[in-house]
């Protein structure tokens, strides 16, 4: 389970920005996953509760934003939005994508005292 070790990564990000920007307790955290990203869902919320235990971000609500799969057509030159990846563009048919976003996962924003 990749997850856990994903939670364990912002677990490292947090208690660092809470030692520069001088904060406690992280009340909420919004994760960006996207479509691409590899990660189950119902496994890093599991493995997000598991490793935030007696940490400062215990108790922590975790907002997840999902986000689309986007690809360049190098046949019809435009930004597309794909399901996975290998799909054929859904304007021409042609498999000569390049994907260009929703493979990543970042945090986006976080709630703290």
């Amino acid at each position: 389970m990749h997850e856990m070790s994903l939670c364990e990564g912002i677990l490292q990000i947090l208690e660092s920005e809470a030692k520069k920007q001088n904060f406690s307790r992280v009340k909420t955290v919004w994760l960006e996953v996207g479509a691409l990203s590899g990660v189950e869902i119902t496994a890093l919320e599991f493995a997000f509760d598991v490793v935030m235990k007696d940490s400062l971000a215990e108790n922590t609500k975790l907002e997840i934003i999902l986000v689309s799969a986007q690809a360049w057509c190098m046949i019809c030159a435009k930004s597309v939005e794909i399901q996975q990846r290998y799909d054929p563009c859904p304007n021409c048919g042609s498999y000569q994508l390049q994907v260009t976003g929703g493979d990543e996962m970042k945090i986006k924003e976080l709630e703290v005292e």
